[in-house]
């Protein structure tokens, strides 16, 4: 928060207490987040602030490269906090829309190995997995009980079949 201040006051923007709300919010809930549910979660704590200043402050943090902006396969922009040291991959629910960010050591060596198959110098990456998160598919299976699963045995977690 004391950065995002810092950035603004070099921009000449004086403290507002609604644009703090809105970003304090923000960084505590730690997740992806549409403005729509950031909107919802700031009337929580100031029922005073607008849908402006979710969408104005949102704009701030983006330009001040604190928060990334991204879009998924429902178009829908999903606001997420800026961390390139600790790059991570996502799973996005094609029900839901709900977004599980993980990390996965054999992923990132077969990122290096394709690196050196082809020659080139990493810099960023964006690894996305689609499919049905497990609310989506607990509810899809009580529906329709007739989809198959099979068990990964490195996770023993359930997926559907293909």
């Amino acid at each position: 928060m004391a950065v995002f201040r810092d950035r603004l006051r070099k921009r000449g923007l004086k403290p507002a207490s609604q644009r703090d709300d809105v970003a304090l919010t923000f960084f505590k809930l730690g997740r992806h987040i549409s403005a729509e549910e950031l909107y919802a979660e700031v009337k929580k704590v100031n029922p005073h602030a607008g849908q402006a200043t979710i969408y104005r402050t949102l704009r701030l943090l983006k330009e001040c490269e604190l928060v990334h902006e991204r879009y998924f396969s429902n178009g829908k922009g999903r606001y997420e906090i800026v961390n390139d040291k600790d790059p991570r991959h996502r799973f996005i629910c094609d029900r839901c829309g709900r977004i599980i960010e993980f990390q996965n050591a054999r992923l990132e060596r077969i990122r290096f190995a394709v690196a050196r198959e082809l020659g080139v110098l990493l810099g960023r990456q964006k690894i996305e997995l689609y499919g049905i998160c497990p609310r989506c598919l607990k509810d899809e299976r009580r529906h329709n009980p007739a989809i198959r699963l099979f068990q990964n045995p490195q996770t023993r977690r359930c997926a559907p079949a293909s």
